[in-house]
């Protein structure tokens, strides 16, 4: 029986256009990695993927991406945007260590209540928690796979971030809930921007994070967009579709009744991996 959801049933496929993959070959690709990126590389297993990020020497957010382990590779699944400007960073650290950075033609894909294609190169659970479906690698997508649209509203409703919901080198990874999202690791080693991160979680420094928010009787505009406490500003808009959106939202608005958007209510939704002590 497979560990994926009813195995003869193929809906709710996404292809992700805008994701890329890159390919660490050679001997040392654990440990170069290791050193450089929040998560902890050596959990990676054929069976699992890891979320995690690359950040500044100051703790702000680079890229975030997914890595799978193959018998000789680790993939990366990262923004397609970002893929080049991760090479060439990651490259610029190699030094002596033995290891390769290719960038690949896979395709990822994305789903849940369904099975993943067969032939697929690897494949996961998505990391972040219960319900966030399953990451493929493939060389190519079914005919019957989707654009992103089914993913989007889905991870909205599950509070799951993208790279387009972060800023670069201005987002805190605790910022966009890494940290409740098994992206960070408290205790691999030193990587680049640990300092920061692990200052700002154990003193409890983060005045805003990441929410999925709700307003009512409305549709959110596709661009832009401030949320309101009263006359003050508290919110921005990221991802959204029609009345769900993520929101970077200060903490004095998280339970507020005046939270708004152009006069309009909003509320956030509080996800189930959102720690109840932490909601207020």
């Amino acid at each position: 029986m497979s560990r994926f959801k009813n195995p003869r049933c193929f809906f709710m496929l996404d292809l992700l256009p805008y994701r890329s993959v890159l390919a660490f070959t050679s001997a040392g690709r654990v440990s170069f990695l290791q050193g450089l990126i929040t998560n902890d590389v050596q959990l990676l297993t054929p069976d699992t993927a890891l979320w995690s990020a690359l950040l500044t020497p100051q703790g702000r957010w680079l890229s975030e991406f997914f890595l799978f382990s193959t018998p000789d590779s680790i993939l990366m699944d990262c923004p397609a945007d970002h893929a080049e400007m991760l090479s060439k960073k990651l490259s610029r650290f190699r030094l002596r260590a033995d290891v390769k950075i290719e960038t690949t033609d896979f395709q990822v894909l994305v789903g849940h209540d369904s099975s993943p294609p067969a032939d697929a190169v690897c494949v996961a659970n998505d990391p972040r928690g219960d319900g966030a479906g399953w990451r493929a690698v493939v060389q190519q997508a079914p005919e019957n796979a989707g654009h992103g649209d089914n993913w989007l509203k889905r991870r909205l409703e599950k509070g799951l971030p993208e790279a387009a919901d972060f800023e670069s080198e201005k987002t805190l990874a605790l910022e966009a809930n890494m940290d409740l999202l098994h992206g960070v690791s408290w205790k691999k080693g030193c990587y680049m921007g640990q300092e920061l991160t692990a200052r700002t979680h154990y003193r409890g420094l983060l005045r805003r994070r990441l929410l999925p928010v709700q307003i009512q009787d409305e549709a959110f505009p596709e661009t832009g967009g401030t949320l309101l406490m009263g006359d003050k500003e508290v919110g921005e808009l990221r991802s959204r579709q029609g009345s769900r959106a993520l929101a970077m939202l200060r903490r004095e608005a998280w339970s507020s009744p005046e939270l708004a958007f152009e006069g309009k209510p909003v509320s956030v939704v509080w996800p189930d991996w959102f720690p109840l002590e932490m909601r207020s």
